[in-house]
């Protein structure tokens, strides 16, 4: 709630607190206790941000497929990483699993403890058609959190018998090929926003291993909601299902408006 609040602040958003009621249980009146939460996650989100204008709202359903409805009008969704439901030991709960990847916009996946701020917004390029859409965000987080953007590009060199040196030459110039591009990329984002700090890596490693080496040092890192090679009815990428399972900080799913799940 406190992240989802201080964003609203940062970015001179309203506030909307949202809580799914799920159906009735036996001599239990769930619509004072539905009634009672919402209203709690009001105030804590009223006292972490005095300045910003809070509202509620109490659903009914499916939890996954109302806050995906949400989602259709909503600037960003919030969601804790792990519901009361979920067990200890999972990183990620279903919930918000299902709805990082069915989502109409922009998710924010929030872990119970976020440390200090760090001043820096990481954002993953894959040279795909939504790292426009993932920079766009991580560069509107970084102007609003006078922060700097870090753009990775990391890539995966596939293993090679020694005996196949020509295969390994062709791959080898092909992954030089793409970090000229990555780099070319982000200098047109640089000339795009010159009040925004940019710097990039190009690295050889798994991107999933260097978003959340990243993520120690962020406030944030932002992934598109599908990479590469990804089937169209998979909207949440193996990068971005592996980085909210580990990133050290809130990790953003960024899918384009156009996308239906």
């Amino acid at each position: 709630m406190q992240w989802a609040a201080g964003d609203a602040r940062r970015r001179r958003l309203p506030l909307r607190v949202v809580h799914v009621c799920e159906g009735a249980l036996a001599g239990f009146d769930t619509r004072t206790y539905c009634e009672g939460t919402v209203a709690a996650a009001a105030d804590r989100a009223r006292a972490a941000e005095a300045d910003v204008e809070v509202s509620t709202e109490l659903l009914s359903g499916n939890v996954v497929d109302a806050l995906i409805g949400q989602s259709v009008s909503a600037d960003s969704l919030v969601l804790g990483n792990r519901g009361r439901g979920g067990f200890a030991g999972l990183l990620l709960g279903s919930v918000s699993m299902a709805v990082a990847g069915h989502a109409a916009g922009r998710v924010v996946i929030v872990r119970e403890s976020v440390a200090g701020e760090h001043g820096r917004i990481v954002v993953g390029d894959d040279g795909s058609d939504c790292t426009a859409q993932a920079v766009a965000y991580a560069v509107e987080q970084a102007r609003a959190r006078r922060a700097s953007l870090a753009v990775i590009y990391a890539w995966n060199m596939p293993m090679v018998s020694a005996y196949a040196s020509r295969y390994r030459d062709l791959l080898e110039n092909a992954s030089r090929e793409d970090s000229r591009a990555a780099r070319e990329r982000v200098v047109r984002w640089r000339k795009d926003h010159p009040d925004i700090e940019i710097d990039d890596q190009q690295v050889c490693e798994h991107p999933v291993l260097a978003l959340v080496d990243a993520s120690a040092a962020a406030d944030l890192v932002v992934v598109g909601s599908r990479g590469l090679g990804g089937f169209t009815s998979a909207m949440l990428g193996s990068v971005g299902h592996g980085v909210l399972h580990r990133a050290a900080c809130p990790v953003a799913i960024v899918r384009p408006r156009g996308e239906t799940s």
